[in-house]
């Protein structure tokens, strides 16, 4: 007598396998993920692999869910924290697991104590994270557990790691001034080389230059050291745009480090009595809730922090426990997407318009 197997509910896992890419690759497709780098036809081959399949979305257990711990430094009233851990926690809770954030402080005695208290749950494993993006040097301990690194990566790639694409995000910023006409582009630094963002931003802003065949001019470098302010902040921005205006040559163009500089830049050109874009454009990054509604809205780019979470969640439910270990792993770097809005116009036009229209 030949009986009929019971039913298996179809796994993520299941859909990888016969769609020949990765659970984390699923997750991303079927969860929607936004601004991911899977190709049009991988995502169209997983979605018929899926309908074939018969997927359905797993309902949720009564029991308790397993948990992921995310260790983070530092947490601060950010976008860029909360983007974070809110693309961790969505992907965590798709697949029925709990996201238990702990802040450490970069403390190794509360990271052992947050260990100790997470290994003694159900724990699906551990993802290490840092409020800014830079080398980290993570427990011993995590060797024994699947861990995934978030914002951050270590010099011995013992552990899968995400990390925006700073370098890339450079080169994009000056690309799209250069595109617009611009040749004299400066750019306002953070003034705090020790932070990774910081000095990929810098090197982008270069070697778009050098693609360009644009050598380098050292005083449309500018940082908050030179005029005294601190880095990261508007008035750093304002300070810094103030004393670039006043060389004998200014630029048309400037690339500052991030949205809030920009916000200072903004200040000082009007202050002058220029219009943004047609006498000089400028170009953030992190793409901050304000930066739409600035007047003109600011071109600048997105950091890919909710879809940096997902991708770690994802990639720690998919991890081998004998062959990650047993492999080194480089890092993964995610896009940060451009956004074009009003801030940019060509310098050479009596009546530049902007090179594309405001949109949120």
């Amino acid at each position: 007598m030949t009986m009929k197997a019971p039913n298996k509910r179809v796994t993520m896992s299941d859909i990888g396998r016969q769609a020949g890419v990765s659970q984390a690759s699923v997750s991303l497709v079927l969860n929607d993920a936004p601004g991911t780098r899977i190709s049009a036809a991988t995502r169209e081959k997983v979605l018929k692999v899926a309908r074939e399949l018969g997927y359905s979305a797993p309902p949720r257990a009564e029991s308790a869910p397993a948990i992921i711990g995310l260790l983070i430094n530092h947490l601060a009233m950010t976008p860029h924290v909360a983007a974070l851990l809110e693309g961790a926690r969505d992907e965590a809770a798709s697949s029925n697991c709990m996201l238990a954030t702990i802040a450490t402080h970069g403390d190794e005695q509360i990271e052992n104590e947050a260990l100790n208290y997470l290994l003694s749950r159900p724990l699906k494993g551990i993802i290490y994270a840092t409020l800014l993006t830079q080398e980290a040097n993570p427990p011993d301990r995590l060797r024994d557990v699947p861990t995934v690194m978030l914002n951050c990566h270590y010099s011995k790639q013992h552990y899968p790691s995400v990390v925006p694409a700073d370098i890339a995000g450079g080169v994009a910023a000056t690309t799209a001034l250069l595109d617009a006409g611009h040749r004299r582009i400066a750019f306002i630094s953070s003034g705090e080389d020790w932070i990774e963002g910081s000095r990929d931003r810098l090197l982008g802003y270069r070697q778009a230059l050098a693609t360009y065949d644009i050598p380098v001019d050292p005083a449309l470098i500018v940082s908050p050291e030179q005029t005294h302010t601190e880095g990261w902040t508007q008035r750093g921005g304002r300070e810094q745009t103030h004393a670039l205006l006043d060389l004998p040559l200014p630029p048309t163009a400037i690339f500052c480090f991030c949205d809030r500089m920009a916000l200072g830049a903004y200040e000082a050109i009007k202050s002058r009595g220029l219009r943004i874009p047609e006498d000089i454009s400028v170009i953030g990054f992190d793409d901050e809730v304000f930066a739409s509604s600035m007047e003109p809205p600011l071109s600048t780019l997105v950091l890919p922090h909710e879809e940096m979470g997902r991708w770690a969640v994802a990639r720690l439910l998919d991890f081998d426990p004998v062959a990650d270990r047993q492999r080194k792993h480089r890092t993964v770097k995610i896009e940060c997407p451009l956004v074009l809005r009003g801030s940019i116009a060509n310098p050479n036009t009596s009546a530049s318009q902007p090179i594309a229209p405001a949109r949120n």
